[in-house]
């Protein structure tokens, strides 16, 4: 299939892009504390480009440092020292190929209460002491933990309404003058990037931060001019397009990423805040102000599957919002539609969805999506799973260590100069790699780089190993696009991969490898210490997911709710089973979970009616039944299960690695076989042993 349509030019504005494919933006923790970027954040943006990006628009870039911030690392243009800084970062992206358009951002009520009045005091011991974001960074769960105990000062918000399902603890009433300085704040901000020479500015006006909260009767109910009345809730945005326009000049492009629909109906919240009738006014009253286009987007933080979606969702599900903007504006629309392929793409440009295909997590897998597209191998695409990890790694590394986000199935994310420098270092040796799930093919494949020749032993009949168990959950086959797209890398690099093989330590010692890696995988936690835990009818989740036991019109205990719990609930669901889950912990998924799988998952759960033990720990399982005990109390209870199905983890197999190294052969285990986790802990894990060997 050719992509003409996707690699034809079109204008924003004065702005030529030469293409219609835009990097939008995603914040990565990339940049410094005084909002600099630094050579790791240009050299990220840079390798995009190269990979026939059209348009860039990074991370979240502040309009002010004294009010707060969403990232201690992202973007800022302030104060007029970022000028220089960021003229550098559009010189370059330029040189590669790409524009550069800087999205202003301010977080409102969705930001963090510890950054207010803090950064002013950090960024001259930063610009002083380059080493000190270390320091800070050690103090962050301190700054944090204030914020959780609400001692932490007040975030502005349009008005007072209820706490974001996600952010500040603690907001207030923005007073007119600080209405005023906010503008004001973004027009300055506009006016540096002019003066930097990015080729156009975006307003953030989506997902509950602040121009968002202005839009919505939901967050906004000032009774001034800037509330009330959809005029009046307006003119917030107005007055910065327009004075971004007065002091940038007309012919400066002007971007609004806006919310087509808040989505509240679709969490059981209908009439909450606006919906897509409202999202099209808004976007006529922004032509009619001036803004060169719209990158349309939906939902907010309480709404949060529905602009940033898991696996399970369908790609381009809600194409129809960009379709539904595009027919009421005559300027081009952006958007992402959760677009996965570049046939996807290309068809939605043809059908008239959207002028320019967005996307910010095709790109973080993938820098060169694009250009592989446009040079007939879009086959050989890394493809984004929609695993979460890049926004989970993201707010845990960001808020805790200081370190960028990252991306399951590409562990180059920030690193993008030192891998393409890499240089053969082990050419002639060889390395065999013992397990084809997505530990293995990663080290494989690292290795291969570093010049090993490399044979990938899998025991199975298919590649893929926990990933397998997990694409057979409901709505998560995207999943398995890790090990196609792994397989698909190794063959282009010459990697051998068998399946069906199995090799002792004696035959692998006997090949005499310079390096092995242990990519072994896990084993399904099954405790000895439970009476019955051996009974005919106790079963584990993999053995439900993959089919190998069938289970349909029963009463079906299951143990353990997080994510392999919750999955093989669905499934038992959907088999017409009384599912009955028990956990040990006082919530759901344990807390361990990201919260947004967890909702997705419950959001299918739920109509069944599933009940849910917490606090409970199984103690037997006697014929049809189970006996639980209340993990506070002691108190037991006996629940009716005519089978009983164990999800309560995985633990390591790794016993190669240690009979390997007792015969001296150099031997590490990665992924589950080391540590059971997800699939970017698996590939990262193996990323950073391979490159050690």
């Amino acid at each position: 299939m050719s992509f003409d349509m996707m690699f034809t030019p079109m204008n924003i504005g004065t702005m030529t892009v030469k293409n219609r494919v835009v990097m939008t933006a995603a914040e990565f923790s990339l940049g410094q504390p005084n909002g600099q970027p630094t050579e790791k954040m240009i050299n990220y943006f840079v390798e995009r480009a190269k990979g026939e990006v059209g348009l860039i628009i990074p991370g979240i870039c502040r309009v002010n440092d004294m009010g707060a911030t969403s990232s201690f690392t992202q973007l800022s243009m302030a104060r007029d020292a970022n000028i220089e800084p960021m003229r550098e970062m559009a010189r370059r992206i330029h040189e590669a190929g790409a524009k550069l358009c800087i999205q202003l951002h301010h977080p409102g009520r969705q930001g963090y209460s510890s950054s207010i009045n803090t950064l002013p005091m950090i960024i001259p011991i930063v610009d002083r002491f380059p080493n000190f974001p270390k320091t800070l960074f050690k103090a962050t769960p301190l700054l944090l933990g204030m914020e959780q105990k609400k001692i932490c000062m007040s975030m502005q918000a349009p008005s007072k309404c209820e706490l974001s399902a996600h952010g500040a603890m603690r907001i207030h009433a923005m007073s007119n003058r600080e209405v005023k300085k906010l503008i004001n704040d973004f027009i300055e901000a506009a006016v540096r990037c002019k003066k930097a020479g990015v080729d156009a500015v975006e307003l953030h006006g989506t997902h509950g931060y602040i121009i968002h909260q202005f839009l919505s009767p939901n967050t906004n109910r000032r009774t001034d001019e800037y509330g009330g009345s959809f005029e009046n809730r307006m003119r917030f945005v107005s007055e910065i397009v327009t004075g971004i326009k007065e002091k940038c000049g007309k012919d400066y492009p002007l971007i609004v990423r806006m919310t087509a629909d808040e989505m509240y109906d679709r969490i059981g919240k209908p009439g909450k805040g606006y919906g897509l009738e409202d999202g099209k006014k808004i976007a006529v009253e922004l032509e009619k102000l001036g803004v060169d286009a719209l990158n349309v987007s939906s939902a907010c933080y309480d709404t949060y599957n529905y602009w940033l979606e898991p696996t399970s969702f369908e790609p381009g599900w809600r194409a129809y919002l960009a379709k539904e903007i595009k027919s009421v504006v005559n300027i081009p629309v952006i958007a992402a539609n959760f677009i996965r392929s570049p046939e996807q793409a290309e068809k939605q440009l043809e059908e008239g969805y959207q002028d320019f295909v967005g996307s910010a997590r095709n790109f973080i897998a993938d820098p060169y999506w694009a250009k592989k597209a446009k040079d007939g191998h879009p086959d050989q695409i890394h493809r984004c799973i929609g695993c979460l990890h890049c926004i989970k790694s993201f707010l845990f590394n960001a808020s805790f260590k200081g370190t960028p986000g990252e991306c399951a199935v590409n562990p180059t994310v920030g690193i993008e100069k030192e891998w393409n420098e890499l240089k053969p270092d082990r050419e002639g040796k060889t390395a065999v790699v013992i397990g084809a799930g997505p530990a293995g093919l990663t080290a494989a494949v690292v290795l291969r780089r570093r010049g090993f020749d490399v044979t990938v032993l899998e025991k199975g009949n298919k590649a893929g190993g926990q990933v397998v168990t997990a694409a057979s959950g409901p709505l998560k086959d995207k999943l398995y696009w890790a090990i196609e797209d792994l397989l698909t890398e190794c063959t282009l690099n010459g990697v051998k991969v068998v399946n069906g093989k199995q090799m002792t330590a004696d035959e692998i010692a006997a090949a005499k490898p310079d390096a092995v890696i242990v990519a072994t995988g896990g084993e399904s936690v099954r405790p000895k210490s439970i009476k019955g835990i051996d009974s005919e009818n106790v079963v584990t989740a993999p053995d439900v997911l993959l089919g190998r036991v069938e289970i349909k019109g029963k009463k079906v205990a299951v143990i353990g709710s997080g994510l392999t719990g919750l999955e093989t609930t669905e499934k038992l669901n959907e088999d017409g089973n009384t599912v009955t889950v028990v956990e040990m912990a006082d919530e759901i998924a344990g807390g361990k979970a990201w919260f947004q799988f967890v909702d997705d998952s419950m959001s299918r759960i739920k109509p069944f009616g599933t009940e849910f033990k917490l606090c409970t720990k199984l103690e037997a399982i006697e014929g049809n039944s189970i006996v639980v005990s209340s993990a506070k109390g002691k108190k037991t209870e006996i629940i009716p299960a005519d089978f009983v199905v164990l999800a309560m983890g995985v633990r390591p197999v790794n016993a190669l690695e240690k009979e390997l190294k007792d015969k001296g052969i150099n031997a590490v285990s990665v992924g589950d076989a080391a540590k059971g986790g997800t699939i970017g802990n698996a590939t990262h894990d193996a990323f950073l042993k391979a490159m050690e060997i």
